[in-house]
This record gives structure tokens, C-alpha cells and sequence, in this order.
């Protein structure tokens, strides 16, 4: 059954097609017809938000139109990490935007690796100094139901090496160290990492985990 995650899925990645042919294409006839998929997926997005201004959405994809390969339209990066205590308890965020509660997670920032990234958001975050030890996780933020944005979430299992916990005033309502038992609501993407994150703090071999190819690509999820 098609739920909105799909929907976000599908117009996001129509206006992403849309946006890159505008990057590349010289023809006034290619772009006539780019802009019309454009207020197709604006159309889309705007059923799911129950907004009946799919204007404004056009209008904010358009300002993002670049030329040639500055313009080719990809998804963002975060990066994530799950840390652990000496109680085998995992250190969550309940983030000021949204509510939900979730590991540290920023995106990824220029001049920084991934790991350093990681490192630097809980730092930020919570005030705890960690060190990025391996990557658990790379997934798509849509299909994980992190985020209606489209991007891929890099997520590490870090250890910590220092600080004091004290959450950031203005990206955090609150934070701290949760069992897998007593764990705070509402989680972001309804929990589905929760089993693999504290798989990862207890130091079991766990793979990498990641999307498995859906064939087609354009099926739906639950469907496969």
C-alpha cells in the first residue's frame, strides 16, 4: 500500500530529474517541458502537506537550479552516531525542530571527513567528546522515515573518551543516556534502527547496514 513516504519519494525525485535536466539543457523547449515535471512533483508534494499552494514549491526548487555540474541535484548527507555508555545505554537527542528523539546527527560540513563530522555533532550536541570507531549504517533518510528531505544518513558507532553531558540550547530540547527498555517517544523513523544500534554498543559483529536494491527501483517498499 502507498503511504506518503512513497509520495515524498516520487515527486522528490521527479523535481530532482527536473531541476538537473534545467542544470544542463540549452533548449527552451527542454526547459518548457523540465518545468512542467517540476509543477507535476509540486503538485505531488503539496497532496501530501495538504497545502493547496503548490506554487511556493516550484518557486523554492527553481532558486536551487544551478548550471552544468554545480546544478545536478543529489541528495544531502547527515551524518549520525550512536554512542554507548559503560550501562550499555545509548545517548539520544530529542531535537528542537521536531520533537523526536534521535542519536546525534548534523550534515556532513566542507573541509571535514565523515568520521570527524560525527565526532564534532555529539561534541556540539551533547558535550560528550567521543571517537568514531566504524560505520554501521548507510541509508536513504526518505525510506528510513528520518526525514521527507532527500538524503543519505552516514551513521558510526563512536565510543566516548571525555566530557559532560549538557545538551545544545538551541538544537536540543533535551538529551542523555536511555536503556533499550526505557527508551523516550516519539523515536525518529518509529524506532527501526534501534535493533541495529544496540547491537552495535554491545560490540556484536554486526554488517554494515544498508538499502538493498528494490527491482524495479520504483517499487513500492512494502510491496517487494
Amino acid at each position: 500500500m502507498t503511504d506518503e513516504h512513497d509520495l515524498v519519494r516520487w515527486s522528490e525525485a521527479l523535481a530532482g530529474i527536473a531541476r538537473t535536466g534545467l542544470a544542463f539543457t540549452e533548449s527552451l523547449y527542454e526547459r518548457e517541458r523540465y518545468e512542467e515535471v517540476l509543477h507535476v512533483a509540486s503538485d505531488i508534494h503539496a497532496k501530501i502537506s495538504n497545502s493547496s499552494n503548490s506554487e511556493e514549491k516550484v518557486a523554492e526548487w527553481m532558486k536551487s537550479v544551478g548550471e552544468g555540474v554545480p546544478g545536478y541535484v543529489t541528495p544531502k548527507v547527515a551524518i549520525g552516531a550512536v554512542v554507548g555508555n559503560e550501562d550499555g545505554e545509548i545517548l539520544l537527542i530529542q531535537r528542537s525542530d521536531s520533537g523526536v528523539w534521535l542519536f546525534p546527527t548534523g550534515f556532513a560540513d566542507v573541509g571535514y571527513s565523515a568520521a570527524e563530522i560525527a565526532e564534532k555533532e555529539v561534541f556540539e550536541e551533547t558535550g560528550i567528546h567521543v571517537e568514531a570507531q566504524r560505520i554501521i549504517s548507510i541509508l536513504d533518510g526518505v525510506r528510513a522515515k528520518f526525514t521527507r528531505m532527500p538524503l543519505y544518513s552516514i551513521v558510526f558507532h563512536c565510543k566516548v573518551i571525555g566530557g559532560e553531558l549538557k545538551h545544545h540550547p538551541l538544537e536540543c530540547t533535551d538529551a542523555g543516556f536511555f536503556s533499550q527498555n526505557k527508551l523516550p517517544n516519539p523515536l525518529a523513523g518509529s524506532g527501526n534502527w534501534v535493533d541495529h544500534a544496540f547491537a552495535a554498543i554491545r560490540g556484536e559483529a554486526i554488517e554494515v547496514e544498508f538499502d538493498k536494491p528494490r527491482r524495479p527501483v520504483w517499487k513500492e517498499d512494502d510491496a517487494i
